[in-house]
């Protein structure tokens, strides 16, 4: 008897996948080995204690205490919206990423959280190869287990360009609104949460229109996490200016 035209379509799908879940695994498995000896050279070169304490001690370092609660709020809905649970690797966000990446057949999203934007600031560039993205990961693990969330979070902002010439959240308020991050208005402290996404593009100085939607963006985001209401986004949107 002859086999069926659909069971043979079906045995090659399936030998299609296995053929390209092997070829795959293969793949992260050697950009994964790179990626480990690339994060060790990184943080024996640099070790991470050296590498927070350098960063805590630069003058007009702020810390968590003294930022607006909502600024907090709206830099982990914009930013890493699963920071407080996660591990310093977002699976979710990862997997999401890899999807995204395989149909555009470019690095067109990263996934990386908060953490491995530090670790990717701190230690590598901001060239797009999956070994440098791996040793992001192995250095954002290590860090999570350094720090506190609170730490991370203030070297975070405190790092972050603002554009317009402006590295840290201090600088952003003094030089954008002439305050310190404790006095901004929401209004304020959600634009400035927003233009670190994309600091030359969004900077207030020269494209506040862009800004503004950024924000927006932001507000969204926030009221999507359960952090504010839609009536408050849009009273913050009205009256906050």
């Amino acid at each position: 008897m002859k086999k069926k035209p659909r069971s043979l379509i079906r045995k090659f799908v399936l030998y299609l996948f296995a053929a390209l879940f092997f070829i795959t695994t293969i793949i992260f498995l050697v950009f994964g080995v790179k990626g480990y000896f690339m994060y060790r050279e990184a943080v024996k070169a640099y070790p991470i204690s050296q590498m927070v304490s350098s960063i805590q001690n630069r003058e007009n370092f702020v810390e968590y205490d003294e930022l607006p609660t909502i600024y907090i709020d709206a830099v982990i809905s914009a930013e890493d919206k699963r920071f407080e649970s996660h591990c310093g690797v977002d699976l979710i966000a990862i997997s999401r990423a890899v999807v995204n990446d395989i149909k555009a057949m470019s690095f067109v999203e990263g996934g990386s959280t908060i953490t491995q934007q530090i670790a990717k600031n701190q230690y590598y560039t901001q060239e797009k190869k999956l070994e440098r993205k791996f040793a992001e990961i192995f250095t954002a693990i290590e860090l999570e287990q350094y720090c506190s969330k609170q730490e991370i979070f203030e070297l975070y902002v405190n790092t972050i360009y603002f554009g317009n010439g402006y590295y840290g959240i201090y600088d952003a308020a003094k030089g954008y609104y002439g305050k310190l991050p404790s006095e901004l208005s929401d209004y304020e402290a959600i634009m400035l949460a927003g233009l670190p996404n994309a600091p030359s593009a969004y900077s207030l100085n020269t494209n506040p229109d862009l800004a503004y939607s950024r924000m927006k963006i932001v507000l969204s985001r926030m009221v999507e996490c359960g952090v504010i209401t839609q009536e408050q986004a849009n009273d913050i949107l009205t009256n906050g200016n």
